[in-house]
Parts: C-alpha cells; structure tokens; sequence
C-alpha cells in the first residue's frame, strides 16, 4: 500500500486554525492545540450569542418602554395592549427609539393609544 504523504493539507488545515486564533493571549493564539480548543470554543460562544443577542436587545427595549411610558402614566404591558387595539404597528425597537430620543412624540403615541 502507498504511503500518504499530508504535509501540505494538514498544514492548511493547522493554519487556518491559527488563522482564527490569531489575537487570543498566549500560547492560545501560537500552539496548535490550545488553539484549536479557544477556536472550538469561541465559535461556539459566537454561535449562542448571535441568538443571545437578539434576546437581549428586545429586554432593553421593553425596559426603556416600559419606563417611558409609566412617565407618561401607563404599563407597558397596557400600551401594548392598546397599541394593538388602536392598530397601531411600531415595533418595540421604534418605540424604544421614539421614547430615548423624542420623548415628546412617544407621548403623543402614548395619548393616542389611550384613547
């Protein structure tokens, strides 16, 4: 049987490892190994966090609605309510928006989904 002969694709493949690696502290970012664990590793955090994100942007702006329209005298979970009875489509993005950087307006959203 012949011999396999892999220098060149098990070094393309160690490269592009520590390609990635590039910029973690210590041997992290030089050793093989060690690499390929932080690699593994900071992929999979990467992976969660894309998802993790998107939970976490929508509670900060349920938190900066819910604050801005209890100022203006009523729960978030009532504004919401009446938004939709009111048909009113923004999105909490919108609405955090509106509140942090037009307090005014947000309260004229607010006034109309009261009545």
């Amino acid at each position: 049987m012949a011999r396999v002969k892999r220098g060149n694709i098990a070094r393309k493949r160690r490269n592009k490892i520590l390609r990635l690696a590039r910029g973690f502290r210590g041997s992290n970012g030089s050793l093989f190994r060690t690499a390929n664990q932080r690699v593994m590793k900071a992929l999979c955090n990467a992976y969660r966090d894309r998802r993790r994100r998107k939970r976490d942007f929508r509670r900060l702006w349920i938190a900066r609605i819910n604050a801005a329209s209890r100022l203006n005298g009523l729960s978030y979970s009532r504004l919401v309510g009446s938004l939709k009875k009111a048909n009113i489509k923004l999105n909490r993005k919108m609405l955090a928006l509106l509140a942090l950087a037009d307090p005014t307006s947000f309260a004229n959203v607010v006034v109309v989904a009261k009545s």
